[in-house]
């Protein structure tokens, strides 16, 4: 019998989740969102139940309530005791303590180890009661490539590699299951900006402007929506790229002079980098390449014929960057799995003896490595100084899944304005969360190679976007009246790239007696042009509209703090607590308990507390499941997940799978392993090969007006537009470097060396059409 999703009794009748309701409020780049479930309990027994929902992997819980009947109960953010995972929490006590004397109680945690998971613990829900549950979480909209604001309301999960020495584990949900509840969703938008449009995933109303600038518009989800796929929303402005600041004023009911007290700004900084700049592919970086060498990259990358394992296609692909990088800028090869090397103790200067050295070991590497665990070499590439005005790129391969997400990105993101990640999926198991979850926190680029894709393609394209100059050298002056001070609450800046938005958030203490107006000065560079912005905003906004910006502002402030190192860590932990309180967001050492202390009615019968099995795999939200809880010892429930490059936990060993042999060598590949650092071919034998053509042959048909050098790489260079045309998006860069290096050289006779390539060749391609 097919096991069903949801909550189960033992007779595996479901405990549905009736609807779920969402409201959306937008406040130009921010958004609080506010999630209504209803659900009922049509058992004969009281129940303990623990609902298991994903969130925004940036979300910050702010709200949690809930109504059992006519009883509404707001919980409080607690106090967790104690470090590490041995201890228990002392918001869990409380909890506890409610459910075994009888009182109704609810418990919301976050997922320490995945990112955007939380659960939801409800003790004593009656025979036939209804339940309604709020949530309301903030959260900063990303930019897309179209320079659209993007909000997810989730609705999958997936379920990771977790090592050894970890039980963490994440339920799943059958991708067959019938999804019995609908969703509404509400979407209130309010800016400094005209809207432009906004567009869905899913079907919408349309579009309703309350204001005759433009300036705020509503929108609902069509009626009827069944919750079985992401609902996504692309926000559209008019003047993308013209910096905000907009100030929210402080709760009346805080104490002035505290965060949630005083007037909180945030500055929204997209700068737009102009289409010649854009064109111009000079600038330098550190390129650090982070490859899986797990077990699982012996795994064809599909299972049509000729198929090539993805770690053989990976070293194809290595050896197609490391021929494109620019020279003079830094570079970097990394192996992880469950362990990591690095090719160079650090990023070394490109040049001819560092490309051929790593090319030597790219050849050897193998998928032998173990598991999938990231989070070490990322740690280990961010504690590397980076070099000046060579802004630093890390393309990352993996085919897994990893269980501690959360760490994994927010220690992406606290180096996001030093570095952007362009992150590769490749097969159908890669985590999409943990994939685009790299690329969104670093502003960078995500892509997936599957079924009988080339990722060769893929990732010269990310290269394009990699080379592409960035704004750095930013400056933030405040110009405001005696008596006001400005306290910066988010981390500095120190470059900003291609498509790339900052949020910066500062607390606006004192009092003016005067004036009511304050400014920004914002001073960057690009490309050595200096650019300045100058905003104007007001010390006291006179419409109260919430409190999103300081709660994201708080929420900046525990992140930075939950980041520090070396610092006093208990005065650290303090000081997150009292923000987290304060401002009633989560974090890792809070958590929020409500408890039903004014029922004066007594459950009656015991409590049934029971684990019901789910499905392996899994796609659809929510679940609902009832897990046994012991005070004295609360025992994580176990799920088992496939390790990647490992074969399961007590599964029987089996022997290793047989491959088929490689198939014969590209010659595109091989006409690119042959090209010199600096973008020119040799004339030998090799290359004579790639072209049909004996190494006699070519030699007696050069010009004598130019040497071999120059001969071999204009050959080359015909070949490629000629014969791989196709596939230029592969060799792109390889092409360029070899034309700047022949206009480098000023030989005689050019036009008449091409002509001669051409009839050597049998092609006709023009000097222009070379670049040279």
């Amino acid at each position: 019998m097919r096991r069903r999703c949801g909550l189960v009794s033992h007779k595996n009748v479901p405990v549905p989740l009736k609807s779920i309701s969402v409201q959306l409020q937008v406040r130009d780049h921010v958004a609080s969102v506010s999630s209504s479930l209803q659900y009922v309990n049509e058992e004969e027994h009281p129940l303990e139940a623990v609902f298991v929902f994903p969130l925004p992997m940036d979300a910050a819980v702010c709200h949690f309530s809930a109504k059992i009947g006519e009883q509404e109960i707001v919980a409080e953010v607690w106090n967790k005791s104690g470090y590490g995972c041995i201890c228990l929490f002392q918001a869990l006590d409380q909890y506890d303590d409610a459910v075994s004397s009888g009182q109704q109680a609810f418990l919301l945690e976050g997922s320490d180890e995945s990112s955007g998971v939380f659960k939801l613990s409800v003790g004593c829900l009656s025979p036939g009661q209804n339940a309604s549950i709020t949530i309301i979480y903030v959260i900063e909209l990303s930019v897309q490539a179209d320079h659209a604001l993007h909000f997810c309301l989730p609705a999958v999960l997936n379920p990771r590699y977790t090592p050894a020495a970890s039980s963490a584990g994440v339920p799943e949900i059958s991708s067959t299951c019938v999804i019995p509840y609908t969703l509404s969703l509400s979407v209130d938008v309010r800016s400094s900006d005209r809207i432009s449009r906004l567009e869905s995933s899913c079907p919408l109303d349309p579009l309703v402007f309350l204001s005759s600038d433009h300036t705020h518009a509503t929108v609902n989800l069509s009626a009827g929506h069944r919750f079985d796929k992401d609902v996504e929303l692309l926000l559209y402005y008019e003047n993308t790229h013209q910096p905000t600041a907009v100030v929210e004023a402080g709760a009346a009911t805080a104490q002035p002079g505290s965060l949630m007290g005083d007037p909180v700004l945030m500055i929204s900084l997209y700068p737009e980098f102009p289409a010649d700049l854009m064109a111009s592919l000079e600038s330098q970086g550190e390129f650090v390449f982070v490859v899986d060498r797990s077990g699982s990259m012996r795994c064809k990358m599909h299972r049509g014929k000729g198929a090539r394992m993805r770690i053989k296609s990976a070293r194809d692909t290595l050896l197609l960057l490391l021929k494109s990088l620019p020279m003079g800028c830094y570079f970097n090869i990394y192996g992880f799995g469950s362990h990591f090397e690095s090719f160079f103790p650090q990023s070394v200067v490109y040049s001819e003896d560092t490309m051929e050295e790593a090319l030597k070991r790219v050849e050897n590497m193998k998928a032998d490595m173990g598991g999938t665990e990231i989070l070490q070499p990322l740690k280990h590439i961010y504690s590397q100084p980076c070099y000046p005005d060579h802004p630093r790129q890390l393309f990352i391969f993996t085919d897994g899944e990893v269980h501690n997400i959360k760490e994994v990105l927010d220690l992406v993101k606290s180096h996001a304005y030093s570095h952007r990640c362009f992150s590769f999926g490749i097969g159908k198991s890669a985590s999409a969360a943990l994939i685009k979850g790299m690329a969104r926190k670093s502003s960078g680029h995500a892509q997936f190679i599957r079924g009988t894709k080339r990722m060769q393609p893929k990732v010269m394209q990310s290269l394009r976007f990699a080379l592409q100059p960035a704004v750095d050298s930013i400056f933030v002056h405040w110009t405001v009246p005696e008596g006001v001070t400005v306290d910066m609450l988010s981390p500095p800046i120190s470059s900003l790239f291609q498509g790339q938005r900052a949020l910066i958030y500062a607390q606006l203490k004192g009092q003016s007696s005067g004036k009511t107006e304050g400014a920004v000065i914002l001073k960057y560079r690009l490309k050595d042009q200096p650019v300045t912005n100058q905003l104007q905003f007001t010390l006291k906004p006179t419409e109260d509209t919430g409190r999103t910006i300081h709660q994201l502002a708080a929420r900046s402030v525990i992140r930075s703090l939950e980041r520090a190192r070396g610092a006093d860590a208990e005065a650290v932990r303090s000081r997150i607590v009292e923000l987290s309180v304060l401002a009633g967001v989560s974090s890792v050492h809070t958590a929020f308990i409500c408890v039903n202390k004014d029922s004066k009615q007594t459950i009656r019968g015991p409590l049934l507390q029971r684990r019901v099995p789910v499905c392996y795999r899994f796609q659809n939200f929510p679940v609902m499941y009832c897990c046994k809880r012991k005070r004295e010892s609360v025992a994580p429930v176990v799920y088992v997940a496939r390790r990647r490059g490992r074969p399961p936990t007590a599964a029987p060993l089996m022997a290793p799978p047989k491959y088929e042999l490689e198939p014969q060598t590209d010659p595109l590949l091989q006409l690119v392993s042959l090209q010199k650092a600096a973008g020119c071919w040799e004339l030998n034998a090799a290359l004579a090969d790639v072209f049909g053509k004996t190494e006699g042959e070519v030699a007696n048909h050069r010009p004598v007006q130019v040497d071999g050098s120059v001969w071999a790489t204009v050959l080359a260079l015909i070949w490629l537009y000629s014969c791989r045309s196709n596939d230029q998006v592969e060799w792109q860069f390889v092409a360029m470097k070899a034309a700047s290096w022949i206009c480098s050289q000023k030989p005689d006779g050019l036009s008449q060396c091409v002509c001669d390539g051409n009839v050597l060749l049998g092609c006709h391609v023009t000097e222009d059409v070379l670049g040279i």
